[in-house]
């Protein structure tokens, strides 16, 4: 059960500049069409939009799409529209730190080579749609444990 008030992650993207997918987590069903519709209207509506002119938050259908571009990636959150935009906007920023910090400087190949180590990364911050870590050092912690372990 959810906690009052507090929305939930709908789905997360991360895509390059010509719209190629690279990490896509779903936490609620769609089907495999709806799922590649959604993807190209993301793609779309965040790589027009100049950053000068305008904030990294977009309303889509009756969510809100918050999204971060590193490098030649889009990172893109799908929340609830109570959601607080800042906040979405650490987790990302956080996520991109883990990742940089363990992969050492990641790039886009990183993401598609070690795919199975991104999705640990993000389930140790997201478990069903709902933050769960918030602290870069628990989690490069847990990773350190778990590399152990390989």
């Amino acid at each position: 059960q959810r906690r009052s008030g507090r929305g939930m992650i709908r789905f997360i993207l991360l895509q390059n500049r010509q719209g190629k997918t690279r990490l896509s987590k779903w936490y609620v069903p769609y089907n495999p069409e709806e799922k590649n519709k959604i993807e190209a209207e993301i793609h779309r509506a965040v790589v027009s939009r100049d950053q000068q002119r305008h904030t990294n938050f977009l309303e889509y259908r009756s969510y809100k799409i918050i999204y971060r571009r590193y490098a030649g990636l889009f990172f893109s959150f799908c929340v609830d529209m109570n959601d607080n935009e800042l906040s979405i906007l650490e987790l990302i920023h956080l996520f991109v730190e883990v990742l940089d910090g363990y992969f050492q400087n990641v790039c886009e190949l990183d993401l598609v080579f070690n795919f199975h180590l991104v999705y640990l990364i993000l389930d140790e911050l997201i478990l069903a749609g709902e933050i769960s870590e918030t602290s870069q050092l628990n989690i490069t912690e847990k990773l350190k444990s778990i590399d152990r372990l390989d």
